[in-house]
């Protein structure tokens, strides 16, 4: 872990905050802005791999709430895709170097920010079993790459008609196995070391804050209009992340 100053530890603390409280059920796509968030002042490999410990530690705990009510046949389905998105992640891993994977991060960033606005991709046509397959792996990519799995999930489950808790349940699953999933490859890469996980147990007290903020924002806030506000500020980081690539 490099020395860090005031301002990019604040920076990190907000990432964090703001996973808390995509793990609240709240605005959960939000989650795929804490990479590219952190990346403006850490290398994108490195925002990744300390974020990684901290989100299965959440995804434990989450578990623990949802366990149960998941939709047994729409994992049986993406999971398998999943895996192949990050076996496909690692590969690639070896030839992003710093600049390609700040470039990589930013397209996907900015096109999932663009989704998000204008609804380019028409969600009610993605509900075959073929769509759920390319989606999981798609998933399982962009979670490898940058935990942002998040949007091409939703594009799937969002057009199923699943119940709201059993919709939230089988995300945080699907997101429970593949982080998991993540850890042997993170660790084969070099990625991970004892530090990292210093860090993540130092940010366990940030991460429940934002889970109890997310709760406490369910209540407060439109969860549309914040979704626009997150979308905004992901299509503002996706050409940031572009520019400083370029």
């Amino acid at each position: 872990m490099p020395d860090i100053d005031i301002f990019t530890l604040l920076v990190i603390a907000m990432a964090v905050l703001l996973t808390g409280i995509s793990k609240s059920g709240f605005a959960g796509a939000i989650g795929g802005i804490t990479v590219p968030l952190m990346s403006l002042v850490i290398s994108p490999a490195l925002a990744a791999a300390l974020l990684l410990p901290i989100l299965i530690i959440a995804d434990v705990l989450s578990l623990r709430q949802w366990w149960g009510q998941h939709s047994r046949a729409h994992l049986t389905l993406l999971l398998p895709a999943a895996v192949l998105g990050i076996v496909l992640g690692y590969i690639s891993f070896g030839w992003l170097d710093e600049t390609r994977l700040r470039l990589l991060l930013g397209i996907i960033t900015l096109l999932f920010a663009l989704n998000m606005l204008l609804k380019l991709v028409n969600q009610s046509r993605l509900t075959s079993a073929w769509a759920g397959r390319v989606l999981g792996a798609l998933s399982g990519f962009t979670s490898f790459v940058a935990h942002a799995g998040g949007p091409p999930l939703n594009m799937y489950l969002l057009p199923q008609g699943l119940a709201k808790s059993q919709y939230l349940a089988t995300a945080v699953v699907f997101f429970a196995v593949v982080n998991l999933l993540k850890l042997p490859p993170y660790l084969m890469l070099g990625q991970l070391n004892m530090a990292l996980f210093g860090y993540a147990l130092l940010s366990l007290p940030l991460v429940w804050l934002g889970v109890k903020l997310g709760i406490v924002l369910q209540h407060k806030f439109s969860e549309t209009a914040f979704y626009h506000l997150i979308s905004i500020s992901m299509l503002l980081l996706g050409s940031r992340l572009i520019y400083q690539a370029l």
